[in-house]
């Protein structure tokens, strides 16, 4: 997952990789969201659902940041979104009234929602869409715009840092308390904001903080499109004062700190009331740095490997000759299991080169004796637990079943634990190693599970949980950290490494199981780029070049004369 702090999750973003068909995205869309409320409302977030493809189940896609006391909240915070032209994706936009800081949105008050497709939007003149909230009868809710602009492919990042001199003084009893909003100009010549910076308290003369933005979001790589820059003065009450505005654009920007970086800060309307009024002040750029992304492919293309993949299976306690068990050996289909370790394994088998992957079970009495085991070889070979390829996993789960008594209680923190010594001793980010855990959702080691997902958020590895069966999986959605980064004993994981998703929500009614499953490996898989360059990031790892083309040898033929 992207890196997300707070109560409140950053933005989804959706890889570009799509397993429910041979077609590549037709492009990626990123989506603004705004609000014109006809009445007061208190600090506010918008919540992005999809619509599941087998169950009709909504499901979150992101949050944007809370905006306080306003009107008309336009979100800074983007929903980036892969467009596909065949496919129907299906939205909905509920907004809150914050109530507290917990992110259980049962906690604060339901504003009403607008429902749309993504289509919708994308088809709408300018690409603008404008619908009413609705939701609470009887009550006028007010107007959401959405709107979506194609995303260009530049890969650059800008770090820039800005300070200010002379602006206007709005405070009665101080000075003022600036900051920055960046707004890039969109084809219909509105405005779309993309920054804003911190405030800075009781001053006329400011120094922000540097800031880094990908200049996709700035100007979506269109170097000589406008920029605008608002400067407000921060009132507690979210009334912010307007100081004034200037233009400036990438290409102006890129010239660094210069005579031709120092923009004056203009009022127009106390421009147009006073003849002598010459600027609310000055903002100069001091510094402007241009950083290249590097991507997961980058790394990839180096050699760097997403090796030694370990499939755990937590058992569930019902006998798996009885067909309410989740582990029933039905001789025509795969049970939940094995779809899900089928869907996800045969795509992470691709970056593995020997195809050879321990796999363990945990929860179980194990012969002779009888002993319970929380970490035993699914082939029953505990010096060599590797089997070859996810069919060798799958026969290594069945034969499994035949010889084990699947036992209590299920305790995550020992496979975690395991596969943590494993990745312990590859720091360079030459391997990085995925746990897929399958489980039925009942855990009895949450406090061991949680200190060891934090000590292991500093290692090159990722979690993916997929829960199977009609099991409330509260423990795994906490486990996630989708909402609130995961703790113990007081210290955050150093990122996010775990994901976790519910198999019911690929169950296609039809009985399309390869759908379904394509649909779980897709969503089960996006993040793992991401959570690979966040470890690489935060070890400033960088790729290693690419190796040069293959060239073949050229034979030339002597003949003797």
């Amino acid at each position: 997952l992207p890196s997300r702090r707070g109560g409140f999750p950053n933005m989804a973003s959706v890889g570009d990789f799509n397993v429910l068909s041979s077609s590549i995205p037709a492009t990626k869309v990123e989506l603004s969201v705004s609000c014109r409320y006809g009445s007061g409302s208190g600090p506010l977030f918008c919540v992005l659902y999809t619509q599941a493809i087998g169950n009709k189940e909504w499901r979150e896609f992101g949050r944007t940041e809370v905006i306080d006391n306003t009107l008309n909240p336009d979100f800074v915070r983007k929903f980036i979104m892969d467009y596909f032209f065949e496919e129907r994706e299906n939205l909905r936009f509920d907004f809150y009234d914050v109530d507290s800081k917990s992110p259980n949105l049962s906690k604060h008050d339901f504003l009403g929602q607008m429902f749309c497709t993504l289509g919708e939007i994308v088809g709408s003149q300018g690409s603008r869409l404008e619908k009413s909230i609705v939701g609470i009868p009887g009550k006028k809710c007010g107007t959401v715009i959405v709107t979506a602009e194609e995303l260009g492919c530049c890969r650059d990042s800008v770090l820039m840092q800005f300070c200010a001199n002379k602006l206007d003084k709005k405070d009665f009893f101080g000075k003022s308390d600036p900051f920055l909003v960046f707004h890039r100009s969109n084809e219909d010549g509105s405005f779309t904001i993309c920054h804003k910076t911190e405030v800075v308290k009781n001053t006329l003369n400011p120094v922000w903080q540097a800031f880094k933005i990908s200049v996709r979001a700035l100007c979506n790589g269109d170097y000589d499109r406008t920029i605008k820059v608002e400067v407000y003065d921060w009132d507690r009450d979210g009334s912010h004062d307007f100081i004034g505005e200037f233009t400036t654009s990438y290409r102006e920007l890129s010239r660094g700190q210069s005579q031709f970086n120092v923009y004056e800060v203009i009022n127009p309307k106390k421009k147009g009331k006073k003849k002598k009024y010459v600027n609310s002040g000055t903002v100069t750029l001091l510094s402007f740095l241009i950083e290249t992304e590097v991507s997961f492919l980058d790394y990839i293309k180096g050699g760097y490997v997403i090796g030694n993949k370990l499939f755990v299976f937590s058992q569930s306690h019902c006998n798996p000759s009885q067909p309410t068990s989740l582990h029933y050996m039905n001789p025509y289909q795969l049970n939940a299991y094995g779809m899900a370790l089928k869907a996800v394994g045969e795509i992470i088998q691709d970056y593995d080169s020997d195809k050879m992957f321990p796999a363990l079970g945990f929860g179980a009495r194990l012969p002779p004796d009888g002993r319970v085991s929380h970490e035993f070889a699914l082939n029953g070979n505990p010096q060599n637990p590797y089997c070859h390829g996810i069919d060798g996993v799958m026969e290594a789960y069945y034969r499994s079943l035949k010889s084990v008594q699947l036992y209590g209680p299920t305790n995550f923190a020992p496979v975690i634990n395991h596969v943590a010594r494993y990745a312990a001793s590859v720091k360079d980010g030459s391997q990085y190693f995925v746990l897929l855990i399958i489980t039925d959702g009942v855990i009895s080691d949450m406090a061991q599970t949680k200190e060891s997902i934090v000590n292991a958020s500093k290692l090159p590895m990722s979690i993916i949980i997929v829960g199977v069966g009609p099991a409330e999986f509260d423990a795994m959605e906490e486990l996630d950290g989708d909402v609130v980064r995961i703790s113990s004993r007081g210290k955050f994981a150093e990122r996010d490494i775990v994901q976790f998703v519910p198999f019911r929500d690929y169950i296609d009614r039809s009985g399309n199981h390869v759908l379904s499953m394509a649909r779980l490996a897709k969503d089960v898989l996006a993040e793992i780029p991401e959570q690979f360059l966040s470890y690489m990031r935060v070890r400033g790892i960088k790729p290693s070049p690419a190796p040069p083309p293959y060239t073949p040898p050229i034979h030339v033929l002597q003949t003797q004369i």
